[in-house]
Parts: structure tokens; C-alpha cells; sequence
């Protein structure tokens, strides 16, 4: 089975007050000492593999830049970086090749780099069309930035464009969130992202919020409920304009789905490489599901060169990941299927969870496949953590 690449570049311009991520700015002369080692992780990848215990194919038909902003890199970098790959793994023809971009980031050299990489998708981090909103959350551009870029890719031949939003953002208001959407759907980009913003204390505005302070604009974030019903708006919305929504935060028109994030969401094989970068393999013991490993979350401790993670699936794990990933797509989880590939009596408790979940409005459920109702994705961390054994957590995001 062909498997997806995810690379993971954390260097900003700027840390945004709202990002979670294990991304910061950084000195560029730490730059190159990064790529350097990303690539010797990416040549050893075979050896980590057998150290894994786990499977590895050679053909890759997707490849994913994030970040961060991998667009800060030099174009030289970048190219470095892709070089490597293609060195180690067999790059389809047809493969889906995206790049994570800040919009202002996309220089001349940078595109045409872009293009020698055999990049065909491009994600650019909008958040709003509302400059407003946009600078208080500390992003650089501004609304025509965003519709420059756009351009400038279509007239390089990259039409396959995503566009991220974030409801909830400070000073967001019901006609600002309407006034993104808007644009959003008038330039025509195949694939939205809308994600709500989160509150916990891995960011610095989440932090503010949960202490009721005042920095980072945090006293002029939309109330949690509010924020609900603009992200319900952006469902509506992107429906009516033909952008399907397909996952609880992605929306794509027909055969734009992001490739590479079904990957994770139906449990086929990736690697990650670089800071904070997750894998899923195929065990080579057949008595487990699959292995899970994790690099350094930190940039010191990933370029020191710290140890991967290690992580084996049990089947009990799998079957949990199958609802906890498979019921965030709108076509949801088919519970023949799942009895057919775990014991009968797992599926037979499973089945009674269904029911309890469907009472509740939560989920529902058509023949053989259960969904989730729109009720249900607001609070789907609370859904899956039903089919979860006690004490597990979930780490459903995307």
C-alpha cells in the first residue's frame, strides 16, 4: 500500500497568539542544521522502520509540508529537502504534493521553487479576510495579500488551493465571520478548512482566556456558543456554494479532498518527519495492528537528536481509532465492516454504545452506517471519548 509523507517545518515569521503548535520563530541560522538532520532522518528511514518493528513500503503518493511556515525556508532548503525524498522513496506520478503557506510568504523564487519541487497543492493560512481580525491574532497579511497569491499560483498552474479559517477569532463578530465567508467562496478555491478556535493553555491567548485576562485581545473572543453558531454559518454556507463539507473541519468540491489527511482519518500508513512529527506503519508482528511513533517536540531535542517515541496498536486501540477517526468524515463508520474485522463481541459493544449515542442525538444511523449529527461535531471530543477504554485520552485532531 502506497503511504503518505508528512513534513513538518517549524519556523514562523511570527508566532501567532492562537497556534498550539510546536512551531515558533527561530534564528535562521539554525535553519540549515535543521534540514540537515531532517534529511538524514529521511535516508535512515528504512533502518528506523526494522527498529520499529514495522512495515515499510516504498511507494509515497502523498507528500505534506507543515508547519510552521515551510515557505520561511530558502527555496534551496526546501528543494534540499524534496531531493531527499525522492532519493529514499518512489514518488508517484499522480501524487498529491502540498505545501503549508503564510500568505506574503510566496516570493517569485519561492514559487518557482515550489514548482521544481513538483508541488500541486498549496494551503494558505487566511484565518479571516478580516484585517482587522487578522492582525490581532499577530498573522502579517492582509485581505489582498491573500488574493495576490491566489492568483499568482493559478497563473503558475496551481489551482488546487486550500483556505484556512478560524471562527472565533478576537473582535469576530457574526458579519465579519459572514464577510470571510464571502470572500472565501468568490475566490473560488477548491477546499476550505474551518476549525474553531481552541482554548487551553498550550497557546498564549488560550492561556489569557482560561486565566480572564486581557492580553492578546483575549477579552474580545466571541463567547464559546457564539462561536458555535458561526462555525454552523460556514457549514451552511460552504454547502450552498458547492464546497461539500467532507470531515468536521474540511470542505472540498468534488474530488478535492485532501488526499493526504484521509490518510490519517482511515488509518493508512505515514511518516512524519522533522519536530513533533507522528508515524503509523504496519507492525511486522502480526499479533498487533500497527505501530505509532513520535519525534521530539521540541526543536532543541529533535536536531540534539532525541529518540522517536514508540507506540504499538493494539487491537483493541485500533477498533477505538476506528470510531474516533472514521466518524470524523461525514460518511461515517460501517458496523458490518467493523464486525467483520474485530471480534464479534467488541462489535456487539460497540453496537450497545451506538444506541446510547443515537438516544442522545449524537449520532445517526442509517442501515449499517452511523454519522455523526451536527450536534454531534460540536461535541465530538465527547462522542469519542464513549468508544474509548477508560482513561484513555483523545487525540483526534488533525
Amino acid at each position: 500500500m502506497a503511504f503518505g509523507i508528512y513534513i513538518s517545518v517549524p519556523f514562523c515569521r511570527t508566532k501567532c497568539s492562537y497556534c498550539n503548535f510546536a512551531s515558533d520563530v527561530f534564528s535562521r541560522a539554525v535553519f540549515e542544521r535543521y534540514v540537515d538532520r531532517l534529511c538524514a532522518d529521511v535516508a535512515g528511514s528504512a533502518d528506523l522502520a526494522d527498529a520499529m518493528g514495522a512495515r515499510m513500503e516504498c511507494e509515497v503518493d502523498s507528500v505534506y509540508l507543515g508547519g510552521g511556515t515551510p515557505t520561511v525556508l530558502e527555496s534551496r532548503q526546501l528543494e534540499r529537502m524534496f531531493a531527499a525524498i525522492r532519493a529514499e522513496f518512489s514518488v508517484s506520478e499522480d501524487a498529491e504534493i502540498t505545501v503549508e503557506c503564510a500568505p506574503g510568504s510566496l516570493n517569485p523564487e519561492m514559487l518557482d521553487a515550489l514548482l521544481r519541487c513538483g508541488v500541486n497543492r498549496v494551503s494558505l493560512g487566511v484565518q479571516s479576510f478580516v484585517d482587522r481580525e487578522a492582525a490581532a491574532v499577530g498573522r502579517l497579511h492582509k485581505r489582498e495579500t491573500v488574493l495576490d497569491d491566489v492568483a499568482r499560483l493559478r497563473a503558475a498552474g496551481i489551482a488546487n488551493i486550500n483556505i484556512d479559517l478560524i471562527a472565533g477569532l478576537p473582535h469576530q463578530t457574526a458579519e465579519s465571520w459572514q464577510e470571510s465567508l464571502r470572500r472565501t467562496i468568490d475566490v473560488g478555491v477548491p477546499h476550505v478548512s474551518v476549525y474553531m478556535l481552541e482554548i487551553d493553555g498550550d497557546s498564549r491567548l488560550g492561556r489569557e482566556l482560561l486565566a480572564g485576562g486581557t492580553r492578546y485581545h483575549a477579552h474580545f473572543v466571541p463567547y464559546e456558543d457564539v462561536v458555535a453558531d458561526f462555525y454552523l454559518a460556514a457549514c451552511e454556507a460552504l454547502e450552498a456554494a458547492g464546497v461539500a463539507q467532507y470531515e468536521i473541519s474540511n470542505f472540498a468540491r468534488a474530488d478535492f479532498e485532501s488526499r493526504h489527511n484521509l490518510k490519517y482519518w482511515t488509518r493508512q500508513p505515514y511518516l512524519g518527519f522533522g519536530v513533533d512529527a507522528h508515524s503509523m506503519l504496519v507492525s511486522a508482528d502480526d499479533s498487533e495492528e500497527a505501530v505509532r511513533f513520535a519525534t521530539a517536540d521540541s526543536l532543541e531535542k529533535y536536531v540534539a537528536g532525541e529518540s522517536v517515541q514508540k507506540t504499538i496498536v493494539t487491537r483493541a486501540m485500533a477498533l477505538e481509532e476506528r470510531f474516533f477517526l472514521g466518524l470524523r468524515l461525514n460518511r461515517g463508520v460501517n458496523l458490518r465492516e467493523v464486525a467483520a474485522d474485530f471480534a464479534e463481541d467488541a462489535a456487539e459493544t460497540i453496537r450497545r454504545i451506538v444506541a446510547d449515542l443515537v438516544g442522545e442525538s449524537l449520532l445517526t444511523q442509517s442501515k449499517e452506517t452511523v454519522r455523526l449529527t451536527s450536534r454531534g461535531r460540536l461535541l465530538s471530543n465527547e462522542v469519542f471519548q464513549r468508544f474509548l477504554a477508560p482513561g484513555a485520552a483523545v487525540n483526534a485532531s488533525t
